[in-house]
């Protein structure tokens, strides 16, 4: 040992100096002691089903260690898999040919295989503005040319994406959150998503839907998924992570055949299978009907810490402050006055106790610079109050300095 230390930053790919990721890992990390983190879309602690998975593994270990210890195929358990296409048809209408749904380790995976199987550095691919930042992360490390089409209070423009593509950009896909959309917890209205897929189908991209808040409505209602309306063009991306537990790092794909199919070669090449304890978790919790029992609660449960956070928001914010109203999930989005940069009024935030994620890094171009996203899902109904409170004495503060 020298004692010297050696920079390898020579040694780094591309990829890995244009994907980035410090957000995401700061959210992952969690908030010093004594700060309020409005960060995460974590889930409620409140909704993981310990007492039902306590009896669920121990009948798992006793009776399947061949199976639920094991290496699984790449495309999920048999038995899982047949669960998962009975799942869609339930809760959209459409029941998938099994050679169109594979298992992945979260919806995270889900990007990634994508990425690894439709992404050539410069291909182009569209976004929502503003978008989910792990995705944008993902994305990077793959070098496209990432377009945005701007929202509103209904989602993506449509129209707007429609102009781009008779103008002649050809992407790979578009990525969209139609459902309580991360970072903005907006809906995507049945008329847009018609709109959606029509032009796709026309000009021959596919649509790729993440649908990781869908089942979170507040009053239990849905419309109808990308995928079930237009199977041909839409590969959908789920994940169990907010509505049975993040830690069982398990989500879906699927979506056409001829893409799924890759999805499962790529999967190879990452962590080959995801994990046979939770697929098989997960099937025994669904197949005994929990998820209908259980989910009612978390739905109530995060309307209540909505309806809480929304209270503090008039009861404290400065004028000039504007929020998105969500109708389900854990996030909504506040613009402040202009003259306010939450990335640097961060670390003032975080003194006083609180802390959100700003809303530059979910723009490709530096938008949102006044902007910024919070979770309600994770803290107390009080402690909601709370944090309003301390961001609203740091944004008045930054108001008159600014």
């Amino acid at each position: 040992m020298t004692g010297v230390q050696l920079d390898w930053s020579h040694a780094l790919a591309r990829r890995a100096q244009a994907r980035g990721g410090g957000e995401l890992t700061a959210i992952l990390a969690g908030s010093p002691p004594g700060v309020l983190s409005m960060t995460g879309g974590f889930p409620n602690l409140a909704t993981f089903p310990t007492d039902v998975l306590d009896e669920i593994v121990a009948r798992l270990l006793r009776d399947e260690p061949g199976v639920a210890l094991q290496y699984t195929p790449c495309e999920g358990l048999p038995s899982v898999r047949d669960y998962l296409l009975d799942r869609q048809q339930q809760l959209q209408g459409r029941r998938p040919e099994p050679d169109e749904l594979i298992v992945t380790s979260g919806g995270m995976e889900c990007i990634a295989l994508t990425c690894l199987s439709l992404l050539d550095p410069g291909d182009a691919i569209v976004v929502e503005a503003p978008t989910y930042l792990g995705a944008l992360t993902a994305f990077a490390g793959f070098e496209p040319a990432v377009h945005a089409i701007p929202m509103d209070e209904d989602g993506m423009r449509v129209d707007l994406l429609e102009e781009r593509l008779e103008a002649g950009l050809g992407p790979k896909f578009v990525y969209v959150i139609p459902e309580y959309q991360n970072p903005t917890g907006r809906t995507l209205p049945l008329a847009r998503r018609h709109a959606l897929v029509d032009a796709c189908r026309r000009h021959g991209v596919l649509i790729f839907e993440d649908v990781a808040y869908r089942e979170l409505a507040f009053d239990g209602s849905a419309l109808p998924s990308l995928w079930s309306l237009a199977p041909d063009v839409v590969l959908q991306a789920g994940t169990f992570s907010k509505v049975f537990f993040p830690g069982v790092r398990l989500g879906w794909a699927t979506g056409p055949a001829d893409v799924v199919a890759e999805l499962a070669v790529a999967k190879q090449t990452t962590d080959q299978c995801a994990g046979g304890l939770g697929q098989r978790m997960l099937e025994a919790y669904g197949r005994a009907g929990h998820f209908e029992r259980e989910l009612p609660r978390a739905r109530e449960l995060y309307a209540s810490h909505w309806r809480a956070i929304e209270a503090a928001f008039r009861r404290h914010l400065p004028a000039g402050c504007a929020w998105t109203e969500p109708a389900g999930g854990f996030l909504t989005w506040l613009t402040l006055p202009a003259s306010i940069d939450t990335l640097a009024m961060r670390p003032a935030a975080t003194a006083a106790g609180v802390a959100y994620v700003p809303g530059a890094p979910f723009y490709v171009d530096g938008e949102g610079r006044s902007e910024l996203r919070l979770s309600f899902s994770h803290l107390t109904e009080p402690e909601l109050d709370t944090a309003v409170e301390r961001l609203s004495g740091v944004v008045r503060a930054s108001a008159e300095t600014g």
